[in-house]
């Protein structure tokens, strides 16, 4: 009888076996099954083109029917001025259709309501001419740059190299591009360049890109418009970051949209776990040019395609995973990083549109290496601990005995950059770069400015204690604030008609904007206070003599 009942539970295994793989099986033919019989779906609205063509990179089919009943964080939070309304059901799918297979289309037809956005943007822009192009013409922004020797330029152009742009492209991407998407002919010059090449050569000690370049300008419509090649997650950092390449073999740090405009830093948030705003790093690069620093490498915002652009390009397995389609039916992924990586914290699309910023990389590090520095003021990262200079109200006599900041113009550097975080609101300032080749006798690079502009209704007075404490700024910033609180050159209009030229428009809502002017108040009121207390020609330092002997001879002074 046992060995009756043994044999009986042995086939009852083995047939839960059999049923168990022909299940499997079934499961890696559906997808197949469902492209020939796709004509005769009933789904109310699809978010691609191709939206079962999860497996065409060769990887198993069965990841993407694994569909994860999960909401994201807050899936609305990626509507935006351009992105595509969720669409309608059954009703309305041939409708909905056309405006996904047409979204210049969709775009017109949604003129009215981007214009009543636009509207709290535009109504602050001069009547007669421009804001901007009249501050550009002003004295203070036509200064002339000291005659450039091969020591003060990143790289020495030699007219008789020929460009290769496979000796550019990272190698672990080779094969994603055809010679037939950019094809150089040997006859090729430095002019005819592509636009992210001519903005590295154009790299010197005194500036990232000068004023009137006409390439900044080429470089940020390439960043909306070259075809995206290929997608990898960039390493490291606390949130998700794509490192996109282009069919020109230029390469762009990517950083997807998480919060509305209108949604501020919620008050119990740490600086340090606040989010990285996509319009906060394109906010950034135009603040950063209307200040005349010209230290932020050019940044555009981009509307992506998830599937198309994103998916279907990678060849990051670790990112194509994470990619699942939400209960709201839009297209979703979520990466790996240390923080908000997860389904819960998911980034979804409308319904596989979503907005971001695409910041133009700098020289590759073998090329041109750069020096990370420790900001001394430094926050402690910790929610109990506080830092030195928060504590010690002598802490910059500290400063001024260590080198760099013994000599030269790092301090009035790090004073720039003070007030440009202030005028942002962005706490988040732990290291700085600069370019090794120029050594100390450089300018500071302003990366990473995404947790800037996180609440309009509060000013930070914390980050300009640097400037209280040291007392010290260039004469030609402090004209320069001092203008932009003109009426005239008022800098939350100057900055209002600066991002209306960006394809994400509007990039910050009014109340942020009002915010830069208040806060270029509160710097001014500060400044003020040291001149009165130390002597304005203790407090300001004249840049307006030769750059040369600037760099050289300069030093902090000490009470």
């Amino acid at each position: 009888m046992k060995m009756i009942l043994l044999r009986k539970f042995r086939v009852l295994i083995l047939m839960v076996f059999l049923i168990a793989c022909s299940m499997h099986i079934m499961i890696d033919l559906l997808p197949k099954l469902e492209r020939h019989g796709n004509s005769g779906c009933s789904c109310s609205h699809t978010p691609s083109e191709e939206p079962q063509s999860w497996g065409k990179q060769g990887w198993p089919n069965k990841h993407t029917l694994r569909i994860l009943q999960d909401f994201s964080n807050e899936p609305s939070s990626n509507v935006s001025s351009h992105s595509l309304e969720r669409i309608p059901a059954t009703g309305d799918k041939t409708q909905a259709l056309k405006r996904l297979e047409h979204p210049g289309q969709q775009l017109r037809g949604d003129r009215k309501r981007q214009f009543m956005q636009d509207a709290a943007v535009t109504k602050n822009l001069p009547v007669k001419g421009s804001r901007l192009s009249a501050l550009y013409e002003h004295p203070l922004y036509r200064r002339a740059l000291p005659t450039l020797t091969d020591e003060d330029t990143l790289f020495n152009v030699n007219t008789d190299i020929r460009f290769d742009p496979k000796a550019a492209e990272d190698q672990a991407w080779t094969g994603e591009g055809t010679m037939e998407e950019f094809s150089p002919t040997g006859e090729l010059t430095a002019d005819s360049y592509p636009n992210w090449l001519r903005f590295h050569i154009g790299i010197n000690r005194y500036e990232l890109y000068s004023r009137h370049n006409p390439v900044i300008d080429a470089l940020l419509k390439d960043l909306i418009t070259q075809r995206i090649t290929s997608v990898a997650m960039k390493s490291g950092g606390t949130q998700l970051k794509l490192i996109m390449t282009f069919q020109n073999y230029g390469q762009a740090l990517f950083k997807p949209m998480k919060q509305t405009r209108e949604q501020e830093t919620p008050p119990d948030f740490f600086y340090f776990s606040d989010f990285e705003r996509h319009n906060a790093e394109i906010a950034a690069f135009h603040l950063d040019k209307i200040l005349d620093f010209r230290r932020v490498p050019p940044v555009a915002g981009r509307l992506v395609n998830m599937t198309k652009e994103i998916r279907d390009v990678t060849r990051d397995k670790k990112l194509w995973r994470t990619f699942f389609i939400s209960p709201a039916n839009n297209v979703c992924f979520y990466g790996e990083c240390s923080y908000y990586c997860s389904t819960e914290h998911a980034l979804c699309g409308k319904p596989d549109q979503i907005e971001g910023s695409l910041a133009a990389f700098l020289p590759d590090l073998a090329l041109a290496k750069r020096k990370t520095w420790r900001n001394p003021w430094r926050r402690s990262y910790h929610k109990r601990k506080k830092a030195e200079w928060e504590v010690d109200p002598d802490y910059c006599e500290e400063v001024k005995q260590t080198p760099p900041y013994d000599s030269g113009t790092r301090l009035l550097d790090i004073m720039d950059m003070t007030i440009f975080d202030f005028l942002m609101g962005n706490m988040d300032r732990h290291h700085y770069e600069t370019f090794e080749k120029f050594g100390n006798e450089t300018f500071i690079i302003h990366l990473d400015n995404g947790r800037g502009f996180g609440k309009h209704s509060h000013d930070e007075m914390s980050i300009l204690v640097p400037l209280t404490q040291c007392c010290r700024v260039r004469k030609s910033t402090h004209l320069r604030l001092q203008l932009l609180a003109k009426e005239e050159y008022k800098l939350s209009m100057l900055m209002a008609e600066s991002l209306v030229r960006d394809r994400l428009s509007p990039i910050l809502i009014q109340p942020h904007l009002d915010a830069m002017d208040r806060r270029l108040r509160h710097v001014l009121n500060v400044l003020s206070e040291c001149v009165e207390k130390e002597g304005y020609s203790y407090v300001v330092e004249n840049d307006f003599r030769d750059h040369g002997s600037d760099h050289a001879h300069n030093g902090p002074r000490r009470r």
